[in-house]
């Protein structure tokens, strides 16, 4: 049971804008951006409370290592990918590498997309120039157009409207598709993408398929009935709140529930370039029941992190606060285990979870934005090792990916070069994996933590 907490003290949704909101776009009509906040502020909510609470247990067990949270999705979702093939894919190879990580660790997996939602990006400058021409940076579709021409990259409030519509189209359509059977443990075989017919895993997968077949078949000849809660499984979204105009306009109060939800997704978070102590993001956050996420690089002291720990998690509730490190493959080892061990010392309660991807960017001679795999798994991997030496526990995996046939990430299986980058690079902001890729890493995730669960089951 999760412990009820006291309402928040000097908090409303819009106490955020008494401080300073880093990544915010500086929009020119601000007449249109109030009306348009009104429309939004009056529009349905994307998600339920019972949702968010629900969730908010389910993380609570994964830091206990009752569960594994698989977070993933797109850097930024583009309104034009609003389409049932790019959602279903998505969703699919999500589908896919649960059903690995459950096969593998024999627990229950937190299914969390980054999308529905995931439409703005924080960017390293306000401005970019090309060729002498000086525009606003392209923030994600719901700010403004990646197109460089003063036309697209103008900051449009009506792009807050459409991005609660591509939102909630999304989240129906994966709604439908769940209900509807699309994840059923009967039949996972439907959720194959080409990538089976030619990947090195494939005799590996089909096994495993096989395998889950044939266990679910046995329960129910046991059990003597078909075991329905086998058809579908609970998905959750999840984005960056990063708009806080949009967050705010999203924030509700419900019947029968204390406090204020965020409305728009089930798990927000907050990056690492917003995630200051005295900042408006900060501020918004702490007053929000629904369960939260940090991203917290290496330049994080000691005494930072703990006061950020307690300024949005005051009362130590299990499954409110999940901490993303997002370290890279080269400082994971430095910069670990201190982080560790000031959240132990200091008797925190949080879920642990390893974002390999965003501290393993590089770029390429052609301007290209890649990540290696190889960097990627290590980092994955070092991070199991490094929590287990510490006595923690890893508990999550965040990741960029598609179920598309993307060559943006260097490796992987089929060792992809920096000459395939060119073949198939669809990203407007960060590198993907792609769904082989993807798949692999999720094997990786297998191999490290399923030999040390079996290792304690039998100890």
């Amino acid at each position: 049971m999760l412990t009820a907490i006291k309402e928040v003290p000097n908090w409303s949704p819009s106490s955020w804008s008494e401080r300073t909101a880093l990544q915010q776009p500086q929009y020119d009509d601000v007449a249109a951006l109030d009306a348009r906040l009104h429309e939004l502020k009056s529009l349905p909510p994307l998600v339920t409370s019972w949702e968010i609470m629900q969730l908010r247990q389910e993380l609570a067990d994964a830091a206990d290592g009752k569960r594994f949270l698989l977070q993933g999705g797109d850097c930024a979702e583009n309104f034009s990918d609003c389409n049932s093939p790019h959602i279903a894919n998505r969703l699919k190879v999500l589908l896919q590498m649960s059903l690995v990580l459950v096969h593998g660790l024999k627990q229950p997996i937190v299914r969390v997309g980054r999308f529905a939602g995931q439409y703005a990006k924080p960017r390293s400058a306000d401005m970019e120039t090309r060729d002498g021409v000086t525009l606003p940076s392209y923030r994600g579709d719901l700010v403004n157009g990646p197109e460089f021409t003063p036309e697209s990259r103008r900051p449009d409030p009506a792009r807050l409207i459409e991005g609660h519509s591509r939102s909630a189209m999304t989240m129906n359509f994966v709604r439908a598709l769940i209900d509807g059977g699309f994840a059923d443990l009967h039949h996972p075989e439907y959720w194959d993408l080409d990538w089976v017919k030619h990947s090195p895993f494939e005799r590996e997968y089909r096994d495993m398929v096989r395998s889950i077949g044939d266990a679910v078949r046995f329960m129910e000849s046991v059990g003597g009935a078909p075991i329905g809660s086998l058809r579908r499984v609970d998905f959750y979204t999840s984005h960056e709140a990063l708009l806080l105009h949009y967050e705010e306009a999203l924030t509700r109060q419900v019947p029968r529930q204390w406090g204020w939800f965020n409305l728009s997704t089930h798990f927000p978070w907050i990056g690492m370039r917003t995630a200051a102590l005295d900042g408006a993001h900060t501020e918004y956050f702490r007053g929000i029941r629904n369960p939260v996420g940090v991203k917290i690089g290496p330049s994080v002291t000691a005494e930072q992190l703990i006061r950020l720990i307690e300024r949005l998690n005051p009362d130590n509730e299990p499954g409110r606060l999940t901490l993303i490190h997002r370290l890279g493959a080269g400082k994971i080892a430095e910069h670990l285990p201190r982080l560790i061990d000031v959240v132990r010392n200091n008797g925190k309660r949080v879920l642990w979870c390893c974002d390999p991807m965003h501290g393993n960017t590089e770029g390429t001679a052609s301007g290209l934005k890649t990540r290696r795999f190889e960097n990627i798994r290590s980092e994955l991997e070092q991070a199991f090792d490094i929590h287990a030496a510490s006595g923690s526990r890893l508990g999550g995996a965040h990741l960029e990916l598609t179920g598309e046939n993307v060559t943006e990430c260097m490796g992987g299986a089929r060792d992809l070069t920096e000459h395939d980058l060119q073949r198939a690079y669809h990203s407007t902001v960060d590198p993907r994996l792609n769904y082989e890729q993807a798949i692999e890493l999720a094997m990786v995730i297998v191999r490290k933590q399923g030999a040390r669960i079996s290792e304690s089951a039998g100890s």
